[in-house]
């Protein structure tokens, strides 16, 4: 059974038909081309090796096109993943910014709810800086610290730790230092860090 075409097929066969038809007259033979090769006192004889050398420029374009294309694609690649990293940087950063401290207490072991002021150093025993986070990133763990300061200045003691995944925006957090009795009198400093942003302080006094 014949294969039927509507007119819009019709057309199309026309067209490449016609195209064909050009591209065939506008190539030459290799005997036209070895009379125009004598017309122009070359020699002939050479035809297979120019036309050797002419298909291997060809194909070395074609290759150093692909080259480009391939080094294009990964100089892109490259572009995109700095991007995203910088991008990834800028927003934890800015999480971090948004953290603060809403609230700050320094306890014994046995916390009331209330906020010591003094504590005795024969008591021997932890102090605890309790710290509640306002803006605190669900489902992040943050990095902190505390610097502990005796009365001179002098940093006696540091907390470096990372929370647990934080489950909602307020996140209670603490750190603790043993105040041993031969600790010195007077007034103590601890501070609390975000990174290395000073996130909240608070002075006790050791008696």
């Amino acid at each position: 059974m014949e294969q039927r075409l509507n007119e819009t097929q019709l057309q199309q066969i026309v067209a490449e038909v016609q195209e064909l038809s050009l591209r065939q007259e506008s190539e030459l033979s290799p005997a036209q081309v070895r009379e125009i090769l004598q017309e122009l006192n070359l020699p002939p004889e050479f035809l297979e090796d120019a036309l050797i050398q002419l298909h291997r420029r060809e194909a070395l374009k074609v290759q150093q096109r692909r080259h480009r294309w391939i080094w294009a694609g990964s100089v892109l690649a490259i572009v995109l993943i700095v991007i995203g990293t910088t991008v990834s940087i800028q927003q934890q950063q800015q999480m971090l910014r948004n953290v603060t401290a809403q609230q700050d207490r320094i306890t014994l072991g046995q916390d009331d709810g209330g906020n010591l002021n003094t504590i005795s150093r024969q008591a021997n025993g932890e102090v605890f800086y309790r710290i509640t986070l306002n803006n605190a990133p669900v489902g992040e763990k943050l990095a902190l610290s505390c610097k502990w300061s005796d009365p001179s200045g002098q940093i006696v003691h540091q907390n470096r730790y990372q929370t647990k995944e934080i489950n909602s925006p307020i996140w209670n957090t603490v750190c603790r230092y043993q105040i041993g009795s031969a600790a010195p009198i007077g007034n103590w400093k601890v501070q609390a860090f975000v990174g290395d942003r000073l996130l909240s302080d608070a002075i006790f006094d050791v008696k």
